[in-house]
């Protein structure tokens, strides 16, 4: 399918706000794919397609789950919050027919972020955060370190999930932490690695 199909599809699926955001997404998916060299079409793809189940219906979102093999732990299913990033994973697999994984899994973990994320979850992970529209406190921050460098805006994206989070008292899924050790770990031995070469100099 092209883009312009899967756009029409979303729109039928949300409200104007929403399909918007979705747009602003794809867009800002697309620059920041050029940007750090991720596959531009994918990361289009995954852009408009990443909130496909955001206004479904408990339900059918749950109905999607299930058909497309995904089990939810305990924790999963008992905060609906984190459901339309996996129903939205198994819509764009039962319903529309894409089988990349690269894809697929930059719409499950768009909200929660985990260990490990390929190039392209990053992509869509901070697409959502820095899309035109956002106007949230520390949004001008986030905007400069996707400029500056993806990892380091990831780290920040989920120091700021766990904050707010946190503050709420809402549950903190775990691939949120999970995802954080694991770019703040890396990041660290970056920075080793920096400070040696400097100290060769």
């Amino acid at each position: 399918m092209t883009y312009k199909e899967y756009e029409e599809i979303i729109e039928k699926r949300m409200k104007a706000g929403r399909f918007k955001h979705s747009k602003n997404v794809a867009k800002e998916a697309v620059r920041l794919a050029k940007k750090y060299g991720a596959d531009v079409q994918k990361a289009e793809t995954a852009g408009i397609l990443h909130d496909a189940t955001k206004e479904t219906p408990d339900s059918e979102q749950l109905e999607l789950i299930e058909r497309a093999g995904i089990v939810l732990t305990p924790l999963e299913r008992s905060t609906r919050k984190l459901w339309h990033a996996i129903s939205g994973a198994a819509f764009v697999q039962v319903e529309l027919g894409i089988t990349d994984e690269d894809i697929i899994n930059s719409i499950r973990y768009h909200t929660t972020g985990r260990a490990g994320m390929s190039l392209l979850e990053k992509v869509i992970f901070i697409a959502d955060f820095t899309s035109a529209e956002r106007d949230y406190d520390g949004v001008d921050k986030m905007r400069k370190l996707a400029d500056k460098d993806l990892d380091e805006a990831v780290l920040e994206g989920m120091s700021f999930t766990i904050a707010d989070l946190a503050q709420r008292k809402l549950t903190i899924a775990p691939d949120t932490f999970m995802g954080y050790n694991d770019v703040s770990f890396k990041a660290s031995l970056k920075e080793k690695k920096e400070k040696m070469r400097r100290n060769q100099l």
